[in-house]
């Protein structure tokens, strides 16, 4: 089992402050996705999508719960060992790339592989393959505000396969593209698939790309229906 989920947990505020009440966003989540699957997460705004995937990629600590990632129990890593692990072995693309106006595609692609420890020279041949494989070789050099929003989502893809994760997470990641751009993106997250054996897990609002996932998994009131 790639990714475990068991009764996850997860309470932002206090009912002991003055005027304010826990939200309780997850109430019990329990999950499982194999090796290889793409899991699309759907469900209302608010209804805990993204808690879930934060904190499935260890970004967010639950109040209750257990995370197993290829075996791996997430959170008895601390600190720096933690931040390692996430680094290594989960990609992360989100609905805002977030990618540094100051960098080149390449060097945008490279970061995390920079932060892995990876030498300059060998963590840029890795993002030139990944750029070819995605056909952006000829935009390599080009920053982010010279880049179209499919094109941008793309080097975001890229940087979260950059050290070849074993997860990939992620949040509305066709939520800013046009039908077309969205469309090549979520026919991409398959073509990577095929290629890297990568575990999917998306949470999207876009119902033709959910109908074309491996398994739908719906949350309500932070719980799987």
């Amino acid at each position: 089992m790639m990714i475990k989920v068991n009764d996850l947990h997860k309470s932002y505020g206090s009912s002991g402050s003055a005027g304010s009440a826990a939200v309780h966003v997850l109430n019990g989540i329990d999950l499982e996705i194999t090796r290889g699957e793409v899991v699309a997460l759907v469900g209302a705004s608010g209804a805990g999508k993204t808690t879930l995937l934060n904190i499935v990629g260890t970004l967010d600590i639950p109040d209750k719960g257990h995370v197993h990632i290829n075996n791996v129990n997430v959170f008895s890593i601390k600190g720096h060992k933690l931040a390692r692990f996430r680094n290594l072995n989960i990609g992360f693309v989100f609905q805002f790339h977030y990618l540094l106006p100051e960098f080149t595609a390449l060097e945008n692609i490279c970061m995390p592989a920079y932060i892995s420890g990876k030498n300059k020279k060998n963590a840029e041949e890795e993002g030139l393959t990944l750029l070819d494989f995605l056909k952006l070789s000829h935009r390599k050099n080009h920053k982010p505000g010279e880049l179209s929003g499919g094109e941008q989502q793309r080097v975001a893809v890229a940087r979260a396969l950059i050290n070849n994760p074993e997860v990939i997470l992620a949040d509305e990641p066709s939520g800013n593209l046009d039908s077309k751009n969205a469309s090549d993106l979520h026919q991409l997250f398959f073509e990577l698939r095929k290629q890297f054996n990568q575990t999917f897990f998306i949470a999207t609002h876009n119902e033709k790309f959910a109908s074309m996932s491996d398994r739908i998994v719906t949350i309500r009131d932070g719980r799987i229906e």
